[in-house]
């Protein structure tokens, strides 16, 4: 019996069938197109001449290709003036708010004290609050303040953020407790601990709100209007609005204003996507 057991061949395991995956693929591929045609028809207006885009019914391709509506926009619009306010606007939005969420995400993360979960939920609560809300007590601060019309009355309301608060605190909640039980054992302070250990350890969560802030700061349209009335210091998307007529718009040059602002941060994300999405998906807020 020993025998005959020792030789029967090995059972073989039934291949599963794989699950049939094409409905997911065709629901994405549908969704991609419908996320690609506006930019494709963007690029595709930018060519035409204003005769063409306002047919009926409309042409897809323009009948002869030409860059008129770019030097128009470079024309009608003092671009690198602009650019230079949305670049220094920028940057001094994400060192402001990434450096403020850092450090508030690392205190409620690692740092409890008396009163951390009802300020946090504080914290939280002021995300369902509609930030219009608070222009009228950043406008009387920045004008205490005397600085209407220039550079940084544009990025301080945007030095705070509730989100990147939240962020950041997922983020150093994830970590393994080891790393800054080492660094204490080794006579390391909080600070230390925080700046040479856990900040370096969320990379990956530091990009992905730079690129969030950046976003934000980079197409931000009401604000600037408010706090530059002059109009010495306002960045591109002001520009932008300028182009639209009471009576008619000019939507080749529109278009070619959107799209030339468009590429920094096309740039941005592209050099930055891996660490975007990995701080995303270490974030808890993957589906």
């Amino acid at each position: 019996m020993a025998e005959s057991a020792a030789r029967r061949p090995p059972r073989t395991r039934r291949r599963e069938k794989p699950t049939a995956t094409w409905p997911i693929h065709a629901i994405l591929i549908v969704a991609s197109v419908i996320m690609v045609v506006p930019f494709v028809w963007q690029i595709l207006t930018v060519f035409k001449t204003t005769a063409e885009v306002s047919r009926v019914p409309p042409t897809v391709f323009p009948a002869e290709f030409s860059l008129h509506s770019f030097e128009t926009f470079f024309s009608t619009v003092p671009f690198w003036s602009m650019f230079g306010v949305s670049v220094g606007s920028l940057v001094l939005r994400v060192i402001g708010q990434v450096s403020v969420a850092a450090l508030a995400g690392y205190a409620f993360a690692r740092m409890p004290f008396r009163g951390s979960g009802v300020l946090f939920g504080l914290f939280i609560a002021m995300l369902m609050v509609p930030s219009q809300l608070f222009l009228i007590g950043q406008y009387q601060l920045i004008r205490d303040l005397q600085l209407l019309d220039t550079l940084p009355a544009l990025a301080i309301p945007g030095l705070f953020s509730a989100f990147g608060t939240f962020l950041m605190r997922q983020a150093f909640l994830n970590m393994p407790k080891d790393y800054e039980e080492a660094a204490r054992l080794d006579g390391a302070n909080p600070f230390q601990i925080f700046w040479y250990v856990m900040l370096p350890m969320a990379k990956p969560m530091l990009a992905a709100l730079t690129v969030l802030t950046g976003l934000y700061s980079w197409n931000d349209l009401l604000w600037p209007l408010i706090v530059s009335p002059s109009g010495d210091n306002r960045p591109l998307p002001v520009g932008l609005a300028g182009l639209q007529g009471q009576f008619g718009t000019d939507y080749p040059t529109l278009m070619a204003g959107a799209l030339v602002c468009s590429i920094p941060l096309v740039i941005v994300f592209l050099l930055l996507q891996r660490q975007f999405f990995a701080g995303i998906a270490n974030s808890g807020l993957k589906g």
